[in-house]
């Protein structure tokens, strides 16, 4: 009972499930730095199943609830199309995966880089400014450089799944 008590107080996600996570985050950020091509084509192979099964059930969920079926249509569409891509090609499909991740980030640093130089010109202050001409450069640097961006993800996947798993333990630990 009073396990339950702690439990509800901090979100209701009981200690030994972040402890688990942490540890599963850190095996697999030791497996992409270990043998970054197989287990990114494991990774991707396993994210083109889940698209795949998912864009079905936003198919299905039209037919259940019809609020918003344009988007449920659309998400159904884009995640069917996505898993058979990713399915059909996969040696390939790291490339796809990882290039179109690499634009995307690379889009997100311009955005947010001109945001912050915008709100530095409007008295945010220097390291706004600062922040904003450094995420310009990044992502012009991602969208410049997609290849190598691409070929250097998995690695870059690794260490933040160890770093974030090493954060869950001592989460985890300061839940217990």
């Amino acid at each position: 009972m009073a396990t339950m008590a702690v439990e509800e107080e901090r979100g209701g996600i009981p200690w030994w499930l972040v402890l688990i996570e942490g540890i599963a985050l850190i095996i697999l950020g030791i497996f992409f730095l270990t043998s970054a091509g197989a287990t990114t084509i494991i990774f991707v192979q396993a994210l083109g199943i889940y698209w795949l099964i998912r864009g079905i059930f936003y198919i299905v969920a039209i037919f259940l609830d019809s609020t918003a079926w344009g988007w449920k249509l659309f998400a159904g569409i884009v995640g069917i199309l996505a898993g058979i891509a990713i399915l059909q090609h996969p040696l390939l499909s790291p490339f796809m995966v990882g290039s179109v991740l690499v634009i995307v980030l690379g889009v997100q640093g311009l955005l947010v880089g001109i945001v912050g130089l915008i709100q530095a010109f409007q008295g945010a202050g220097w390291g706004a400014g600062i922040l904003g001409a450094v995420s310009i450069i990044i992502g012009l640097w991602l969208l410049f450089n997609i290849g190598a961006a691409t070929l250097a993800l998995p690695w870059a996947i690794g260490l933040l799944a160890i770093v974030g798993g090493i954060a869950a333990l001592v989460m985890a630990f300061q839940m217990r």
